[in-house]
């Protein structure tokens, strides 16, 4: 390089200087490039829900309650298929010699001039009527309280508060005694109108229809000239399925497994739901010889549960599409 910039540089060649090195260029290591400076520590990787944080205990733990869920459901169907005498003689979590449940499930239903299905009825009477009622009147009610305002509004909020801390076995008794003066005991009635009344499904809807429905909609919606009922029914009741569904499950619920309430207002066997049909095979199992209704008893809470097994299985989509909805941010 010396000898070409001679050459080049003519009669400056003398002055000029090359600024670049003679020799050869040390090796600079990658690390001396980088500027100097503390570290920075690893920051750890963020979880999201699709991808929790593995935990062991948690996961034994949650295993001991499902097991500890659905070991007395495994137990009531292996025990269905057996018959009276497979029923105390074979152990209690396995199967019997005989596969007999379909036989169980006719006897069940023809037992007593088919008292079972009279009971069934029964219980989608008080079903439909009263935990349907109840989910109504609580949509009705929780989209008013949250998108109207009104004189007494907060004094409406601390009775839902209060109505819904109070336990309905509390207000067993004071209930009959006002039904007995009114003379609707051993009615129907008796157990229909008290579930029409749901403090803690009108809560619920309260608060879900103050998030769900906005009120810039409502407000669009009657500058168009909707009406007020024109829109709950075609603008926020469709918004409100998330909400509606859960309030009626739980009414259902309720309402199918109600045992105090019947016990105390029914008297005549005709219009007993199915808990107090099964309490009183139970009662009569008790008994010398009767003993033999141990398989009805078994085989009828199992059709007892499944259809609220069955409604769950069903409305769940519902469920999902709702948290899916209220996961979304704009």
């Amino acid at each position: 390089m010396t000898h070409l910039t001679t050459k080049l540089g003519g009669a400056d060649s003398g002055t000029a200087r090359s600024t670049e090195p003679t020799g050869p260029i040390p090796a600079i290591p990658a690390r001396a490039s980088r500027t100097a400076g503390p570290s920075v520590p690893r920051r750890p990787r963020l979880r999201t829900p699709l991808e929790p944080r593995r935990s062991i205990p948690l996961t034994l733990v949650t295993g001991v309650v499902l097991l500890y869920t659905l070991l007395p459901l495994v137990w009531l169907v292996i025990n269905a298929t057996k018959d009276q005498n497979s029923l105390f003689s074979s152990f209690g979590l396995w199967f019997g010699d005989d596969f007999d449940l379909w036989s169980n499930i006719s006897r069940t239903l023809t037992y007593d001039d088919g008292v079972f299905l009279r009971w069934l009825l029964n219980t989608l009477l008080y079903v439909v009527v009263g935990a349907g009622g109840a989910t109504f009147l609580a949509v009705l009610g929780g989209y008013a309280l949250a998108k109207f305002q009104f004189p007494g509004r907060r004094a409406v909020f601390a009775v839902v508060l209060g109505a819904v801390a109070v336990p309905g076995t509390a207000l067993a008794v004071p209930t009959f005694l006002m039904f007995s003066n009114m003379g609707l005991t051993n009615t129907p009635w008796a157990v229909i109108i008290p579930s029409l009344i749901s403090p803690f499904g009108l809560y619920l809807m309260w608060v879900f229809a103050t998030e769900s429905v906005p009120t810039e909609l409502i407000e669009a919606a009657r500058i168009d000239g909707a009406g007020e009922l024109r829109i709950f029914f075609r603008i926020a009741l469709p918004l409100l399925v998330p909400g509606t569904v859960t309030v009626l499950l739980f009414s259902m619920v309720a309402t199918w497994n109600s045992y105090f309430l019947p016990l105390i207002m029914i008297k005549d066997p005709d219009w007993y739901p199915l808990t107090l049909g099964l309490g009183a095979w139970n009662a009569q199992a008790q008994t010398a010889g009767g003993e033999a209704v141990f398989d009805l008893i078994i085989t009828g809470s199992l059709l007892t549960i499944a259809p609220i097994v069955l409604v769950f299985l069903l409305l769940q989509r519902y469920w999902q599409s709702g948290l899916a909805a209220g996961s979304v941010k704009e």
